[in-house]
């Protein structure tokens, strides 16, 4: 009962409610007794300000919590430091710092994000990174960073060097989705349709898609839930979708399947997914159209050419190295590369997870990416694999480290889920997004105005490869690619600082081609000589 009522007038128009009632008692006293004209002008005046709140299309908070959201900005207006409480927790929970929220929210509106009386950060705390600038910096025609993935394939792809990351519709809105994807083509970047498949929303506005096909082969599986090549072929020579990524692990979650309640099985997710309505979606843990490294390079290959010839890479989080290692292996003996990797840090994720395997399960973004990218130059392959990464990347300085670690690309999540409005109430899992990014009521998110918050999107990204643009410019260089780890200076202690390529360890070309690797970092030692191409187990 009390569900129902709250379709037909939502609790969160309380505060609306009480006025326009005060607004009537108010009006009947002048009436009847002469008396409360002052408090009737107030009523009204508060009514007046609901009603504009629901009517206006730019702050999603107030498109649902009409006249008492406006105390979300009174706070952060009289007390700045207040906004830690409200809306910007600096907690475990709620890992992303006021300063990198803020910014998002700047760029994406179109403020100016500069900042007077120098460095906000410590410059003595250790692990404090900056970028070694150039007395002869250059000047760029350019803020336009591309990157040619599938150079030999029948449908390269030149991509933007910051992309968004992979979420669901279903885990995101519809709205968000729209929105998402209408500045991705306006802004020519591309967003990634994480494992729930191409949804009617992801078409609706024509941006590049990256389609993520998951353990679930949702958008492309049959009764059973196998892989069916005719409707993934049906589905990925779209146009709209311009790359193809199998899911191995996320950040999020690596190691975990995941179940979507059969009650949240709508009729949209049912057809975006290919599964049916009200049945439980379940997103097993390990893929069953391979099983061995062999056979992933063969599913990629297959894949590859099912769809026409677009690129075709995977995604991971970097786990056992030494199944990593097996997975180049299999690319030595089959001679079948990925045309991508996507390395996602575990310190990254915008998906629900259990605690344990947010805060202890996967390697760091560094961590899996210096590893991918040594391995593929050990082997001599890291000419024809672009690699892209994923986990906490907000800023340009963000994008310039991971590209110093041997990144070609970026891609972000949480940052455009900043920028569509999100506050991070740490709700998204109830339904009750505030904000309309990542609920399926259809009521909440007609608070997320797609016009408005496509705007946003495309102003974040533009604003954010012109501050890269400037990092590049300042250290004398001509393009991100440049940027190596030669350029990055970490404070290691009070007294010292180092370069970043004095810190992590650095893999010459070729060197796991010999058969002696007693000289190399202990994760090869190790392990190298123990990976298998047949199996992802170790061998002993």
């Amino acid at each position: 009962m009390l569900a129902y009522l709250n379709t037909l007038y939502p609790v969160r128009y309380t505060a609306l409610g009480l006025c326009a009632f005060g607004l009537l008692l108010s009006l009947f006293s002048v009436l009847a007794f002469g008396t409360g004209f002052s408090v009737a002008l107030l009523f009204a005046a508060l009514v007046a300000l609901g009603v504009y709140d629901l009517r206006q299309t730019h702050r999603s908070v107030l498109r649902n919590y009409p006249v008492i959201g406006h105390l979300r900005y009174v706070l952060e207006y009289i007390r700045p430091e207040m906004r830690q409480y409200f809306i910007e927790s600096d907690n475990e929970a709620a890992p992303f710092s006021r300063a990198q929220r803020s910014l998002v929210y700047q760029r994406a509106k179109g403020e100016p994000d500069n900042r007077p009386f120098g460095t906000q950060l410590d410059v003595s705390a250790e692990g404090y990174e900056w970028i070694n600038h150039s007395v002869a910096p250059t000047r760029l025609a350019t803020h336009d960073f591309r990157v040619t993935i599938g150079p030999d394939t029948a449908l390269p792809y030149e991509a933007s060097v910051f992309n968004i990351s992979a979420m669901s519709f279903g885990s995101l809105s519809a709205n968000a989705i729209r929105a998402l994807n209408a500045g991705a083509r306006r802004g020519g970047f591309a967003h990634d349709t994480g494992e729930g498949s191409i949804s009617v929303h992801h078409r609706a506005n024509g941006g590049d898609l990256i389609w993520e096909i998951g353990s679930g082969y949702f958008g492309c599986c049959d009764e059973q839930g196998r892989f069916d090549p005719e409707r993934f072929s049906a589905n990925a020579r779209d146009p709209q979708v311009r790359m193809i990524e199998i899911k191995l692990s996320q950040g999020a979650k690596p190691g975990h399947g995941g179940v979507l309640p059969g009650p949240k099985v709508t009729p949209e997710i049912s057809m975006a997914r290919g599964v049916p309505v009200g049945v439980d979606c379940i997103s097993p843990s390990a893929h069953s159209a391979f099983d061995t490294p062999v056979g992933l390079m063969q599913f990629i290959a297959r894949l590859r050419e099912l769809s026409g010839g677009k690129p075709t890479g995977f995604k991971l989080c970097i786990g056992h190295p030494w199944e990593w290692f097996a997975m180049v292996k299999a690319m030595q003996e089959t001679g079948i590369t990925p045309d991508f990797i996507v390395v996602d840090g575990a310190e990254g994720g915008t998906g629900a997870a259990p605690l344990e395997f947010t805060n202890h399960v996967g390697s760091p973004l560094q961590e899996g990416l210096l590893l991918v990218h040594n391995t593929l130059r050990g082997v001599g392959l890291r000419g024809r694999i672009r690699l892209g990464c994923a986990g906490k990347i907000v800023s340009a300085f963000d994008m310039a480290r991971a590209m110093a670690l041997g990144a070609d690309w970026c891609n972000s999540a949480r940052g455009f889920m900043f920028a569509l409005g999100c506050i991070q109430a740490q709700a998204c899992h109830t339904g009750h997004c505030p904000t309309g990014v990542t609920t399926q009521d259809a009521r909440r998110q007609q608070a997320l105005v797609v016009p408005d918050k496509a705007e946003r999107v495309f102003q974040f990204h533009q604003h954010t490869l012109k501050a890269l643009q400037e990092l590049v410019q300042a250290a004398g260089l001509q393009h991100p690619s440049d940027i190596t780890a030669h350029h990055i200076v970490r404070r290691v202690n009070e007294n010292e600082v180092r370069l970043l390529a004095n810190l992590v360890p650095q893999l010459e070309d070729g060197a796991l081609l010999d058969r002696d690797v007693s000289g190399l970092h202990n994760v090869f030692r190790l392990y190298w000589p123990k990976a298998r191409a047949d199996s992802f187990l170790l061998q002993t």
